[in-house]
């Protein structure tokens, strides 16, 4: 019988760990270096954020598979406009395939749409193809950051206002009317 300990929030820290006989408290970098220019300091020797809980993979692998799986997704829609534009047969088989499989898993996706038939296998590997394509010459991976970053700060600010005013008491401006 497996057993689990859950411990309380107090007891769990999200801070970065003090390596021994630093005084850095809280802090992520080692500030025995650093450079500073007129007007920005550059801190060396940073050292990236734990994050535990993962397993064997980091976050940005788990990402990265997300992202492949919704390459896939990407791809079958491009496929299934392209097919309804030219070959409705090819465009109708691919449609109810779809209805019975799954695309939470790209791969596993791809795989099964080879296996179904001879004409299912030319639609699977011109999904693998479109998808290859479209993630290496087509998503705007700079766009993906950006917009990640404005999302999470929009997030977080919208998150914490909404706190503060349910919790202060005080009443939104925009409802005296």
């Amino acid at each position: 019988m497996e057993s689990s300990t859950i411990l309380p929030l107090s007891h769990v820290s999200i801070f970065y760990h003090k390596p021994h006989g630093t005084n850095i408290g809280a802090f992520p970098c080692n500030f025995k270096r650093f450079k500073r220019s007129s007007s920005t300091i550059t801190v060396s020797n940073c050292q990236k954020m734990h994050v535990s809980g993962f397993g064997e993979a980091s976050p940005e692998s788990k990402a990265a598979k997300n992202l492949h799986n919704f390459f896939t997704y990407v791809a079958v829609r491009v496929v299934t406009a392209q097919l309804e534009s030219y070959n409705l047969e090819a465009y109708k088989e691919l449609m109810e395939f779809l209805d019975r499989h799954s695309l939470n898993d790209g791969d596993k996706f791809c795989a099964a749409l080879m296996r179904e038939s001879s004409r299912h296998k030319t639609l699977a590997m011109r999904i693998l193809e479109v998808r290859s394509a479209y993630c290496k010459k087509d998503f705007e991976w700079d766009n993906l950051q950006r917009l990640a970053k404005k999302m999470a700060d929009e997030s977080n600010t919208r998150l914490m206002r909404d706190y503060v005013l349910e919790t202060s008491h005080v009443e939104n401006e925009n409802s005296d009317g």
